[in-house]
């Protein structure tokens, strides 16, 4: 049975406490069934929490969490995921990401795919891939797990990052793509290339800049804690942007990477 991503999913990164409660249990309730965390969030017992009070089955959610670089050892690797269970209240993950590849390289690309791999097999989550790999290290993980076996690579990707490398390399390999911060933080609402495709539209630019990522094929997880943002992001399927419409936002990159933590960040492609 192929398990396949959701194509809209939430983001909860840099939500806490009572918020990321409030914002995963309205999006549950608005119709999302993918929500993504990950384990230097904070927030996963949280997360946990609005999923047990969302009343939804477990088999109608798909649930995401990554493996911070602390725990890329061997031996940390699967204790830091069971505790991430216990957080979270489940039994098994849906997908587990390693969050970034080990800074510097310090623990070898093959040691936490292997473990990652091992947690797969152990039944703890039913898929893995990776985040914020270069396709070096992207190359790496291919080689110890095999491509099929990489359900997706999470990266930055809007409409001023589009990271066109990384997705190509991907492609080539048959990888899946998921957008991370497909909005820029926002910035795509004051973006005027965007804001004039979505008057045509009746639209807004969130929904123009998500169905952009879409129609790529990629997964996105926007993160929102207002509700009538929650629902119009979901509210999007209906719109299907034409070649000109998608190269004239394809225009807009300019290399505005968001997420490029010093001493973590990767030596980008």
């Amino acid at each position: 049975m192929t398990i396949s991503i959701p194509n809209i999913g939430l983001g909860t990164f840099r939500l806490q406490e009572q918020v990321v409660i409030d914002s995963v249990r309205t999006g549950i309730e608005l119709g999302y069934r993918h929500i993504d965390t990950a384990q230097i969030y904070g927030n996963e017992a949280e997360v946990g929490q609005a999923i047990a009070a969302s009343g939804v089955a477990r088999n109608e959610l798909f649930i995401t969490t990554k493996i911070w670089i602390d725990n890329l050892a061997h031996g940390k690797l699967v204790p830091s995921l069971k505790e991430s269970l216990r957080k979270l209240r489940l039994e098994q993950l849906d997908l587990t990401l390693i969050h970034w590849p080990s800074p510097k390289d310090a623990i070898p690309v093959a040691e936490y795919m292997a473990a990652l791999a091992e947690a797969k097999a152990a039944g703890l989550t039913k898929l893995i891939g990776v985040s914020n790999f270069t396709n070096a290290h992207l190359a790496q993980a291919i080689a110890v797990v095999g491509a099929a076996e990489i359900a997706t690579q999470q990266v930055e990707i809007h409409p001023f990052l589009q990271n066109r490398k990384v997705v190509e390399f991907s492609r080539e390999q048959g990888i899946h793509i998921t957008a991370y911060m497909p909005l820029a933080h926002g910035k795509v609402m004051q973006e005027p290339v965007i804001a004039r495709i979505a008057e045509r539209y009746q639209a807004n630019p969130a929904q123009i800049a998500l169905a952009w990522a879409l129609q790529q094929g990629f997964a996105v997880i926007p993160s929102s804690t207002k509700r009538a943002n929650l629902e119009s992001n979901l509210k999007l399927q209906g719109i299907v942007l034409s070649a000109e419409e998608m190269a004239q936002i394809a225009s807009l990159e300019r290399n505005e990477r968001l997420a490029n933590p010093e001493g973590l960040a990767p030596a980008w492609d």
